[in-house]
């Protein structure tokens, strides 16, 4: 049962992943334009306004953080470094093979990615974080591979794109894990700088012409400020107080809305392997994280006094 005065905090949580679920629609608008382009514009002009939100509003937090960072040993900053370095290249990843993978490869492979991505979480985290799974669980990544193994009779292409998009998020997700006392914020901040300087020898040297399109420039702008950092806020207001468990059944409302906007919006043809895999895969979901959503449910003894 949802309890009282957290109403507000799932409302933020659906929003986020409703928006995120959304975003193929201002992409398909950039279709002309390289992913790498698109990536390139995303990240700096996201970079710019979370950098005046920061000046402006977390200048707290800014110094908390430099002051954690101070603090520790030499051997604590070198990885602490090295892993905030791999966590941006991992996030600029999945930025880009998602972007690609919607304009030239297809919306449902990315929507795919989203479904298998907490599955492949869970999956590094038992091998690399030694997290325990339950026999449950097991048996939901199982079916899960099946799911995977059934839409690759289709289209292996399809299949390698999804995978790709889901790991590197996961991986991203699985390293957020190590690092801990610095602000998310601060965090995707920090991400966006280091990904802009590792981009930047290639814009300089990709010769390409500078965009003056306003429609470019306003769906960049949408797309920086309400499918990245809107988004992002939103999450981090769920998260005062709701559980990371329960976000991550809420999480696939994303992908729903995406396969939605794919069939019936953009008209992408689906086959019967595609409707078993998925449907598989749904199956794989609910027993994953049937522990959360049984917990969400109201209890016998409520639906009695209901009554």
């Amino acid at each position: 049962m949802i309890k009282k005065g957290t109403l507000k905090y799932y409302i933020a949580g659906v929003v986020a992943f409703v928006v995120w679920g959304a975003f193929a629609i201002p992409l398909k608008l950039l279709k002309a334009y390289s992913s790498m382009q698109i990536l390139q514009y995303r990240v700096f002009t996201a970079l710019l306004i979370i950098a005046a939100f920061l000046l402006i509003a977390g200048r707290a937090k800014m110094k908390a953080d430099v002051a954690v960072f101070k603090s520790a040993s030499r051997p604590e900053k070198l990885k602490l470094s090295g892993l905030i370095l791999l966590s941006s290249i991992l996030l600029m990843s999945n930025w880009f093979t998602y972007i690609y993978a919607v304009n030239h490869v297809s919306l449902t492979s990315a929507a795919f990615a989203y479904m298998v991505c907490p599955l492949i979480t869970a999956f590094g985290g038992f091998f690399i974080l030694k997290e325990h799974l339950t026999p449950l669980k097991l048996v939901a990544l199982g079916i899960a591979l099946v799911s995977i193994l059934l839409l690759a009779t289709g289209s292996i292409i399809e299949v390698l794109w999804s995978v790709g998009i889901a790991s590197v998020y996961a991986f991203y997700l699985i390293i957020q894990r190590f690092i801990k006392n610095i602000d998310k914020l601060n965090m995707l901040a920090i991400n966006l700088v280091i990904a802009a300087v590792l981009m930047l020898p290639y814009f300089v040297m990709d010769g390409m012409a500078f965009p003056t399109e306003p429609v470019f420039w306003l769906v960049i702008l949408i797309i920086a400020l309400l499918f990245t950092l809107v988004p992002l806020f939103l999450n981090l207001y769920a998260l005062i107080e709701l559980p990371s468990s329960t976000l991550g059944i809420i999480m696939y409302v994303n992908p729903i809305i995406a396969f939605l906007i794919a069939f019936l919006y953009f008209d992408e043809p689906f086959y019967l392997n595609q409707l078993l895999a998925y449907g598989l895969l749904v199956v794989a979901v609910i027993i994953f994280n049937w522990e959360v959503i049984s917990s969400l449910l109201p209890s016998k003894r409520r639906v009695e006094e209901i009554k």
